[in-house]
């Protein structure tokens, strides 16, 4: 299964639940002041595209694995990032530039994945 489903489901749940309040992604989750002077605000759309990162990383260690499974697994990841390309077109709450991002990471999974696997496919082939 493809882990970016998750942000993907979380965004959807916060959009359509408005548990982010009235300021939606843009609500603070914390603030902490900076040896600057200056202070940094960790929003629910930071939070979100952060926690994205993390699983796009380990959605390019899961493509190293060879094996049918692995050919599924990028079919899947192929239609998780389709349902984001589709939802970003379709539905207006998710026409937002962190949703946008978000799709950017699921693009770059495919891409990767798919690489990956070509290259280590590559390797495996033995010519004799």
């Amino acid at each position: 299964m493809p882990l970016l489903i998750i942000p993907l489901i979380l965004y959807n749940i916060v959009m359509f639940t408005g548990l982010g309040g009235a300021a939606g992604f843009q609500g603070a989750l914390f603030t902490l002041p900076m040896m600057s002077g200056g202070s940094w605000t960790m929003t629910i759309a930071d939070l979100l595209v952060l926690v994205a990162l993390f699983i796009l990383f380990i959605e390019i260690l899961k493509s190293t694995r060879t094996g049918s499974s692995s050919v599924v697994d990028h079919m899947l990841s192929t239609l998780v990032f389709v349902l984001f390309l589709v939802e970003f077109l379709l539905v207006s709450g998710a026409s937002t530039s962190v949703f946008f991002t978000l799709m950017v990471i699921a693009l770059i999974d495919v891409m990767a994945g798919f690489s990956v696997s070509i290259r280590a496919a590559g390797r495996d082939i033995t010519m004799s």
